[in-house]
């Protein structure tokens, strides 16, 4: 990656790393994503942005069939290298993800999540330093959690090292909170739980049920 690249900002440069990821893995690597091999994610990641069509049934169950289909289509019909190019490119002119600050607030998250996706895929994955610039993003989007925990029944707060915390859940009886570096807790809140570095601290039974509970985004 470029200095160039590195100083355009935390965004930009989490979709070179994720795609350089994506090469390495090769097409058909696993990931921690849904079952998706790399391939399927590179797919997802070009019919996301270059598919303002099929974009909402990311979202909106309803609409989920039309959105499989299309990304099923790229996996199978575009070159995996050409997919990787296209998302490296960024998102096509006529793209809502091409409009100004859109690309900062909407793929943040997205960008860092599938990047841990494919190196925690591997066996020998470790841990990465992530940049200030990007823990901060990170942290101003966290409460996305809000939507992926809205079914869980207990109370939950995410908290940094550093004592900032985050109610992302306010249902239930029972609190958690769940301790770790930002990046850990948006692995953890977005359904990475197996792979994410965090400790769960409550009352026994408000722990219990809270582990008990599956969700994913």
């Amino acid at each position: 990656m470029s200095t160039s690249d590195r100083d355009a900002g935390p965004v930009r440069a989490e979709r070179l790393l994720l795609a350089d990821a994506l090469r390495a893995a090769g097409p058909d690597a696993g990931t921690r994503c849904a079952g998706w091999n790399a391939r399927d994610l590179a797919a997802h990641l070009v019919v996301r942005e270059g598919r303002p069509d099929a974009a909402p049934g990311i979202l909106l169950p309803p609409l989920s069939f039309y959105t499989e289909r299309v990304r099923r289509r790229a996996a199978r019909t575009v070159p995996f290298d050409r997919l990787v190019e296209r998302f490296r490119e960024g998102p096509p002119k006529f793209s809502p993800y091409a409009l100004p600050g859109v690309d900062k607030n909407a793929n943040g998250v997205e960008f860092f999540v599938h990047h841990e996706d494919i190196r925690r895929a591997s066996a020998d994955w470790e841990p990465r330093e992530i940049s200030p610039e990007l823990e901060e993003l990170l942290w101003r989007r966290i409460r996305i959690a809000r939507f992926v925990l809205r079914k869980v029944h207990v109370q939950v707060t995410l908290v940094q090292p550093d004592g900032r915390a985050a109610r992302v859940s306010g249902r239930g009886r029972g609190a958690v909170r769940v301790h770790g570096p930002v990046g850990e807790l948006v692995l953890w809140a977005l359904g990475r739980r197996d792979v994410a570095n965090v400790r769960l601290t409550g009352a026994t039974d408000a722990v219990k049920s809270l582990t008990e509970t599956g969700w994913s985004l």
